[in-house]
């Protein structure tokens, strides 16, 4: 027997039974979700833009590409103009991505993001766009869990706000290794 499996041996023998989860009972705050929504984004950098929804982001979306700005949408309906690249290393030039979410918490401004195509695309964009329907704004985490749901082989992910770190002199650096910013359009 090869050590290795001697080693798995051993711990095979001294691994613990399984116990079933505990039972957590959160009571939710359900009392104005879009303003603790609001609150919690702003705490993480992000910012909301809680009314004119879809044509509001059009309208900003058509205000970068005036500017020059690379953006790129995942986001039905919105227009963008750049086109999903065949590899993901297409991206490294793209200023904005418009990607949609599929749920948010209202405890700590986090979104649920069920990525399809390239998984890098929120993270190597210059600036973050996400959208995300007001109807889909839950209280905390624990509601939030038992909502999303990935098939085998996709990425999912909770984002909540831009990049940042705070572990250089105890100094915040937003947009330090990823998107600078992130802006949430609600419709």
């Amino acid at each position: 027997m090869s050590n290795k499996n001697s080693i798995l041996s051993e711990l095979s023998k001294s691994a613990l039974d399984n116990h079933a989860m505990p039972d957590i009972d959160v009571v939710a705050n359900n009392d104005d979700l879009v303003g603790q929504f609001s609150a919690s984004l702003k705490t993480v950098a992000g910012t909301l833009h809680s009314e004119g929804g879809l044509v509001l982001l059009q309208q900003a979306v058509d205000d970068l590409i005036t500017q020059n700005m690379q953006v790129i949408s995942l986001m039905e309906g919105i227009k963008g103009n750049r086109q999903v690249p065949a590899t993901a290393h297409d991206l490294a030039d793209i200023d904005y991505a418009v990607i949609p979410g599929d749920l948010g918490v209202a405890e700590n401004g986090a979104i649920w993001v069920n990525q399809p195509s390239h998984r890098v695309t929120p993270f190597i964009c210059e600036n973050l766009i996400l959208a995300i329907s007001k109807d889909n704004i839950v209280a905390n985490m624990h509601q939030a869990v038992k909502q999303v749901s990935l098939q085998q082989g996709e990425l999912g992910l909770f984002i909540s706000g831009p990049s940042k770190t705070a572990d250089i002199e105890q100094a915040l650096v937003v947009g330090a290794h990823g998107a600078c910013s992130l802006n949430v359009y609600l419709y």
